[in-house]
């Protein structure tokens, strides 16, 4: 035999494969302007199909047991990354406006998209996964859009200083939701109760256990100048300790991060080091995303989906109202439209990731979730930067 494809050399031929595609993705987002994460995700749809309509897989089998691992492995890069935004003298400086309007629109989005869901008949885990997936933006997306316009007014600033932390805010709330649903639907208190106290104390724990020594040690191994393999130890932890003891991956990294960012000395470089080799993860990750899609479920959630997108969008749009109407004005210059929300409905990799934690953990909804999260989330890449550019033009008050 000249070919011998065990299990492992599939998944490396795979890999390289998703990686060489991604080359090609990158060309065709740059000549017709198309948003590459919703083009690698396209892609992972694509695979669907063939799994699914030609080959009659029902589960998606693509790089089987590495699948998970990859995925939270740039869930993890994704929030550690998100954790360097919340440091003190970010708090200091992205002012009490940008606080107030970005906790508000979460908040309001969540209530919004959970309470419409409900209303609708979905079941309570369902309407509440979703809330909580609702909640995340695409930083990328709004500052490209912005830079690309070179607009630099009060709104501009306002958007950036918003969508730096708003994630933050989502992956904190995302934690809770899940820890609060588990515990509505558990028929046991006392255990339900202490699982969800683990589930969010023990994320705590294990983002201070790692990320505290990370801070120290950061920097000083090789006088500064930390080392790539530094960045990749951390990564590799927080993920494997996180699934080891079944805390939220997502906010044990994003503690770490935040622990790195306000206590290591040379921080700056460790989290340039995780943004090196950040995207082939991400790469993987949008693919992968793409491939859990159902696409013989998506008939049945296309109402759903609907809900979501409007109810999504009137979280957005009345959450921006209510936080600039709270947070106020200095002076008539810097007034604010009402409209600023809308300007965040731009949603990508944190959603997706969202999104497959909460199938994970209510498969009975995954078929309901992933499909309405895949097809929104590219949805909302599509129309979100002409938003962000309605809300940034000077007469669209």
């Amino acid at each position: 035999m000249f070919f011998h494809f065990t299990p492992a050399v599939k998944n490396l031929i795979i890999l390289g494969m998703i990686l060489a595609l991604s080359i090609l993705v990158d060309v065709v987002a740059k000549r017709t302007r198309l948003p590459r994460i919703s083009l690698l995700v396209l892609l992972g749809v694509g695979i669907a199909f063939v799994q699914q309509m030609v080959l009659n897989q029902d589960e998606p089998v693509l790089l089987g047991y590495l699948r998970k691992p990859l995925i939270d492995l740039a869930l993890v890069m994704v929030a550690f990354l998100l954790g360097s935004e919340l440091t003190a003298e970010r708090m200091k400086s992205t002012g009490r406006r940008v606080l107030i309007i970005s906790l508000t629109v979460v908040f309001v989005t969540v209530i919004v998209v959970g309470c419409g869901l409900l209303v609708t008949g979905m079941p309570f885990a369902a309407a509440l996964s979703l809330a909580a997936v609702s909640v995340a933006t695409d930083p990328a997306a709004v500052s490209h859009t912005i830079r690309r316009k070179g607009n630099k007014g009060i709104r501009a600033k306002i958007l950036l200083g918003i969508v730096a932390i708003d994630d933050a805010w989502g992956i904190i709330v995302f934690g809770l939701l899940m820890a609060f649903t588990g515990f509505m639907l558990a028929s046991d208190v006392t255990p339900a109760l202490l699982h969800a106290a683990w589930e969010l104390g023990g994320a705590l724990l294990l983002g201070c256990a790692v990320g505290l020594p990370a801070a120290w040690l950061t920097g000083r191994l090789d006088p500064g100048e930390p080392t790539l393999a530094e960045a990749i130890a951390l990564m590799l932890l927080l993920t494997g300790l996180s699934s080891a003891l079944e805390v939220s991956s997502l906010l044990s990294a994003m503690v770490a991060g935040t622990l790195v960012a306000n206590f290591a000395k040379h921080h700056t470089q460790s989290f340039r080091e995780i943004e090196h080799i950040e995207w082939p993860f991400l790469v993987f990750f949008f693919v992968l995303s793409g491939t859990t899609l159902r696409l013989d479920t998506l008939d049945h959630t296309l109402l759903i989906m609907l809900a979501y997108i409007l109810f999504r969008m009137a979280g957005r749009l009345l959450g921006g109202f209510i936080g600039v109407r709270l947070a106020g004005k200095k002076n008539p210059d810097e007034q604010l439209p009402g409209k600023l929300g809308l300007a965040l409905t731009p949603q990508a990799g944190v959603a997706m990731g969202m999104a497959l934690l909460a199938a994970d953990r209510y498969p009975d909804y995954a078929g309901v979730i992933m499909p309405v999260v895949v097809v929104s989330t590219i949805l909302f890449e599509m129309v979100g930067p002409f938003l962000v550019q309605n809300v940034l033009r000077r007469d669209s008050d």
